[in-house]
């Protein structure tokens, strides 16, 4: 099994964890299913597939990494494949970009080879441009969804 080292700046929890599943009710993207997970009384903030969800040690900031069959289309009628960033929060006095680095170099070394994708709703977010945090890391904008317009962010290994 791959090692997730180097942890410097995240650890793994489990996906329900009661840290991680607050900080995903304060993002957007929570928005959508929060009743649901509200009925079922449950703290899991991903859906089913490969999953990984990281915190800092001072629980503030979580990233959540998921792979899974996306049905969700870009502008061009294209399927996003890879590995999805599926919410990112950060409520700590860390830098947001370098939280973004070293999640990515974590999923790296877990799925090697893969491409990292998120969606950004730039409406929701703040930063000049949305996303601001994910293009410092080396994030590139390369289109948007069809039906709901976000962008859609991406990296590749290097």
């Amino acid at each position: 099994m791959t090692s997730l080292l180097p942890l410097d700046i995240f650890v793994p929890v489990i996906d329900g964890d009661i840290c991680a599943a607050a900080s995903y009710l304060t993002h957007y993207a929570s928005e959508r299913s929060r009743t649901r997970r509200i009925e079922r009384n449950t703290l899991l903030t991903l859906g089913p597939g490969q999953k990984l969800v990281l915190s800092t040690p001072c629980r503030r900031a979580h990233f959540a990494w998921r792979v899974f069959i996306d049905d969700c289309l870009d502008d061009q009628g294209e399927k996003q494949s890879g590995v999805n960033c599926a919410w990112f929060a950060n409520h700590s006095p860390l830098v947001a970009s370098e939280l973004v680095r070293a999640a990515d170099r974590i999923a790296f070394q877990r799925w090697p080879g893969e491409r990292h994708y998120t969606y950004v709703d730039p409406n929701r977010v703040r930063g000049n441009p949305a996303g601001n945090c994910f293009r410092h890391a080396g994030w590139k904008e390369v289109g948007k969804t069809k039906e709901r317009g976000l962008l859609i962010l991406e990296r590749w290994p290097q």
